[in-house]
């Protein structure tokens, strides 16, 4: 309700300024050529662009759960990205001045797993950074869709779902979501990861699903219990199976799928270097050692990062009694 009040308001607003009908100032909002419409990478541009529902539209391509995302100037986290990446530099220098430079109004379309809510905080603290008013930034965050048991992303919808869930979800930023937005960024990027920790119960009507993206970002720390990642468990629990398997099972659990195929073959690699795994793409299986370490008789970390924390020298830990992060002695 909050959520359909808030776009009503904008719609209103710029009814009182153009005298237009409620329908038609709905429907230009969705799609002024003034407004810099950025989306959760490519799978949503094709219909938002072939419909007229947007004009300008800039695909946000990052998997901010994998790699080092680091503090510090643009530049290294632009170099630190593009090598963990493997893309020149100038794709993401290009993608943050496009960014940067717009003047008009802003237009996020972004789902509620973590690889969008992610992106979504990196965007925001871009434009806060920028100084840009909040009421020039209508936020479409979208965990389900009606009349779609298990809705898989944006970019499966047609024009007029997409019309309607706009209307439905779309948002006009406050400064107090861009503020939580821009500490939600500073904190993925902090090498102390108690500041990560205290996102997890973060609640804001405008940024709902921030504090569950968290929570499941901190589940990528090593256990307490076995070292691994909550996605390496799951990865190494659904052997034997070939990596393609591995995947779809593993995924399957998730409340909100984000992981590619790409990391997840990576994660796998990860754990037959560290003599988890044997086998072949084709078929892999676990190794003693594996079924010890899923046991919880030992721990194993692989070498990884998350933001600005690399998992092999860090004593934070995922603690699955408390549900917390926690500091401990052993690494």
């Amino acid at each position: 309700m909050t959520r359909d009040a808030d776009f009503k308001r904008r719609v209103r607003a710029r009814m009182a300024r153009t005298g237009e009908s409620y329908a038609t100032a709905r429907a230009q909002l969705l799609g002024r050529s003034d407004e810099l419409h950025v989306t959760n990478g490519d799978s949503t541009v094709g219909e938002l662009s072939r419909t007229g529902l947007a004009a300008r539209i800039l695909p946000w391509r990052d998997a901010l759960h994998e790699g080092p995302v680091l503090p510090g100037s643009d530049d290294e986290r632009r170099a630190a990205r593009a090598a963990f990446l493997g893309v020149p530099v100038a794709v993401l220098e290009a993608r943050d001045r496009e960014l940067d430079a717009h003047a008009g109004e802003f237009v996020l379309w972004f789902e509620a797993d973590l690889y969008d809510q992610l992106q979504i905080v990196e965007i925001l603290a871009r434009l806060a950074a920028r100084g840009v008013d909040p009421e020039r930034i209508t936020l479409i965050s979208v965990g389900e869709v009606p009349g779609i048991a298990r809705f898989g992303g944006l970019g499966e919808l047609s024009a007029a779902q997409l019309r309607a869930v706009a209307a439905q979800a779309a948002v006009a930023l406050t400064p107090e979501a861009l503020a939580l937005a821009a500490r939600s960024w500073d904190a993925l990027r902090s090498p102390d990861p108690g500041t990560l920790a205290a996102l997890i119960d973060a609640r804001s009507p405008q940024l709902r699903f921030l504090g569950e993206a968290f929570g499941r970002l901190a589940r990528e720390y090593p256990s307490a219990r076995d070292g691994l990642s909550l996605t390496e468990r799951r990865l190494l629990a659904a052997l034997p199976a070939s990596a393609g398997e591995a995947f779809v099972r593993a995924s399957g659990k998730e409340a909100r799928p984000f992981l590619g195929d790409t990391f997840a073959f990576a994660a796998l690699a990860r754990m037959q270097a560290g003599g988890l795994v044997a086998g072949e793409d084709a078929m892999l299986l676990r190794t003693a050692l594996g079924d010890r370490v899923l046991a919880g008789e030992v721990r194993h970390v692989t070498d990884r990062w998350v933001g600005g924390v690399r998992m092999r020298e860090t004593g934070w830990r995922w603690d699955e009694a408390t549900e917390r992060l926690v500091l401990r002695a052993e690494r």
